[in-house]
């Protein structure tokens, strides 16, 4: 099925992919006055509107209200009493918020003149892509090519998924009933992010992390605060631990677990397994056409986003580097404004990242440790939420703003939030770095009273130990 599909056209660009980055790459090249078609084998908007990115947060959002108003509304003079969880409706209403997104994605590609089409790509030469649809197989003939398949979840050896027991991300969207006990193998982003959704919601939440900490590539202190926070919250952690393999027992899934020399066996109703994810390649022709991939599977690619073989380009999740939608959406716009003969670039020292727990955790440009490890010497300022104005007015105390800087130059080298609302306060931060500031800039700039982001002001006065509210 297709909105529009014309074998006869001759594209000047085909999308495989229609996640962030193939849609919007498809769009903005619509702009630039190219005949477009953006192919994806199984809906637009890609992993991220229909079964990541988007569905958690709407998640994240209605599991937060819920436990807010189990735990917190009392706080406030708000008694309302006998609460309950209408499960099916929040899934029904996050369902509803997918739609509508995806929906979004169709209707630009109308009003942009993109050729939307459902279907398996598959690349017959730089300037012919097979799309089947179907029953239905043809050819469409363009100019050039670009690979924007994004990635799928990492499946464990012994641990693969099994049914309703054992899942990956998408399937953790949609657990009914609320699992008893939900066993999480790794503690990254989006481990977090889906369990502290289903511990909101009543599951007993246990995590096996093969590193040390949560989130070994994020702020270390800010981390670690984070994870004592939700302990607070009733989930529990184990380090330094390999989920070894699964069994299903009379609807339970029994986990053989390793830590040092110790071993174990952890009981749970369902086992979600989010331990990375890989690039999506299979079905796509590129043995067949000599595309180049690095020794992981990523496509290889030059810094204009070209891969081996002139008129075949890659972005996203499929070329390596961060696994963010919206770093593959900038990739996607940079690619084709080059492909025009535009200055297309992407600032890759200024990519934000965001952990959607609660707190939220944000970052842009260096924590302290990777500035060291690149022997720079550092000034480090923070300010911790307690003594913001505003946090103090939500009864959202928790977590602190850090600033480094240069200790030499003061150039603003990097910026970690541990805060309500992080994901919001890291933008400013973004577009000082993006501007080449100083944390002398970030002092000066004039704040709003009261807001969160004077957090963000003070710990860059406590760069130069001159904050005023601590």
């Amino acid at each position: 099925m297709s909105e529009t599909a014309n074998s006869s056209v001759n594209y000047d660009l085909i999308v495989i992919g229609a996640g962030p980055g193939g849609y919007v790459a498809a769009i903005r090249a619509a702009q630039l006055g190219m005949r477009v078609a953006c192919v994806d084998r199984q809906y637009f908007g890609g992993t991220c509107l229909n079964v990541g990115c988007i569905p958690s947060k709407a998640l994240l959002e209605s599991s937060y209200h819920y436990w807010e108003a189990r735990n917190k509304l009392s706080h406030h003079g708000i008694n309302i009493g006998q609460i309950s969880l209408d499960l099916k409706m929040m899934l029904a209403r996050k369902d509803q918020v997918v739609r509508q997104l995806t929906g979004g994605v169709g209707f630009l590609f109308k009003k942009n003149k993109v050729d939307g089409i459902i279907g398996s790509g598959k690349i017959l030469s730089p300037t012919s892509v097979e799309v089947k649809s179907g029953t239905e197989t043809r050819t469409l003939d363009t100019r050039r090519i670009l690979i924007a398949t994004g990635s799928a979840p990492v499946e464990l050896p012994g641990l693969a998924y099994a049914g309703k027991n054992i899942v990956g991300s998408t399937e953790a969207l949609a657990f009914d009933p609320v699992p008893q006990k939900l066993l999480v193998v790794g503690a990254g982003y989006i481990g977090l992010e889906l369990g502290s959704v289903w511990n909101r919601l009543g599951s007993k939440v246990h995590f096996l992390e093969f590193t040390q900490s949560v989130l070994p590539l994020m702020d270390a202190e800010l981390s670690a605060s984070l994870q004592k926070l939700m302990e607070k919250q009733g989930v529990s952690f184990q380090f330094g631990t390999a989920a070894q393999k699964a069994e299903v027992k009379d609807g339970k899934v029994h986990v053989t677990w390793k830590s040092g020399d110790k071993t174990g066996v952890e009981v749970a109703d369902k086992v979600l397994v989010a331990t990375g994810r890989r690039p999506v390649t299979d079905g796509l022709g590129l043995k067949e056409v000599g595309v180049q991939l690095d020794p992981k599977g990523f496509v290889k690619i030059d810094e204009h986003f070209k891969t081996n073989i002139p008129g075949i380009w890659a972005i996203g999740d499929i070329v390596g580097g961060l696994m963010l939608a919206h770093k593959a959406e900038e990739e996607g716009i940079a690619a084709v404004e080059l492909m025009a003969g535009q200055a297309g670039h992407v600032s890759y020292s200024t990519v934000p990242g965001v952990v959607y727990t609660h707190p939220e955790l944000a970052q842009v440009g260096m924590t302290e440790a990777d500035a060291k490890r690149q022997g720079r010497e550092v000034k480090v300022g923070k300010f911790p939420m307690l003594a913001n104005g505003r946090a103090k007015s939500m009864d959202d105390i928790d977590g602190m703003v850090k600033v480094v800087g240069d200790a030499k130059t003061d150039r603003l080298l990097g910026v970690q939030i541990l805060a309500a609302h992080a994901s919001d306060m890291i933008a400013e931060c973004v577009a000082a770095m993006e501007m080449g500031a100083s944390t002398e800039d970030l002092a000066r700039m004039n704040h709003a009273h009261p807001t969160l982001p004077e957090a963000v002001k003070e710990a860059a006065m406590a760069v130069e130990k001159r904050q005023i509210h601590i």
